[in-house]
């Protein structure tokens, strides 16, 4: 079984622990119709398209 030779220094358990090897923030892109920002490879919130055709109905709110 495998035992650690020597302690761990804190300097060394915390680089191990920090954030740096986690992803960064999902690749987001424009629609090409409304324009507005969303995830790629996903139906766009606002007005509903996904690859310049209309996948969702959504309805425009009547103020």
């Amino acid at each position: 079984m495998a035992v650690p030779k020597r302690k761990v220094s804190k300097a060394r358990r915390d680089k191990r622990r920090s954030a740096v090897w986690k992803l960064e923030l999902p690749g987001m892109m424009k629609c090409p119709k409304c324009g507005a920002y969303n995830l790629s490879h996903r139906v766009c919130k606002s007005c509903g398209y996904y690859r310049r055709r209309e996948v969702l109905k959504i309805e425009e709110e009547k103020a």
